[in-house]
């Protein structure tokens, strides 16, 4: 479900209509977070790193409603639902891209997205998904990363926020990680990145 924006009467009218008119509206940041509680969770319940990460930035973008906008056909839709979608190993050293859709349960969220990895790594395509209301993530796991950029078709109209995490370091028992955040001016300003991250971060702390 969404909700159209009446852009006559919301607050953020002309700070969306200046950035939309850009040739490229995103903007970026990369943080180093804490991800020692978060780390201790997924493994003392067998699961996955890079999904337990995700589904935590999943319910963070659910309670922030800045990253619940996306732009269609020069209109602003506020969405229900964020949903994610990411990069997906696979064996032979190429990738393809797997779509989740959010639940409020760990465990519902877990095993569909255990699932869709098994699926995409069975096969060969590279087909990502076209919905709109949803959060593109990946990880470099091998990288300590301290900035990044993306790939972008400029042709193809986007406003999804893109959001990557990059190789786990540990220091004196305390493990962080680099997380990159990109996202579209016209919606999100750096206010809201911030108290994105600083929801995400005790998401990590708290545990689910």
């Amino acid at each position: 479900m969404k909700q159209k924006i009446d852009l006559d009467t919301w607050d953020r009218k002309e700070h969306f209509l200046f950035f939309n008119q850009f040739e490229e509206p995103y903007y970026g940041v990369c943080v180093t977070m804490d991800c020692t509680e978060a780390y201790r969770f997924a493994k003392a319940n067998q699961l996955s790193f890079f999904l337990y990460t995700m589904y935590l930035s999943l319910m963070a973008s659910q309670r922030i409603k800045e990253f619940t906008y996306r732009i269609e056909d020069g209109d602003v839709f506020m969405y229900d639902r964020i949903d994610g979608a990411s990069t997906v190993a696979r064996p032979n050293g190429t990738f393809g891209f797997g779509f989740y859709t959010y639940h409020d349960s760990l465990a519902d969220f877990m095993a569909e997205a255990k699932r869709e990895v098994e699926v995409v790594q069975s096969r060969t395509d590279l087909v990502r998904s076209d919905v709109i209301s949803l959060i593109r993530y990946s990880s470099l796991p091998w990288i300590d990363f301290t900035s990044l950029s993306h790939a972008r078709m400029f042709s193809v109209p986007d406003s999804a926020p893109r959001i990557s995490f990059g190789k786990i370091t540990e220091l004196n028992g305390k493990r962080t990680f680099p997380v990159s955040i990109h996202v579209h001016h016209a919606l999100v300003d750096g206010l809201h990145v911030g108290q994105y991250l600083d929801l995400f971060q005790q998401l990590m702390n708290e545990g689910v």
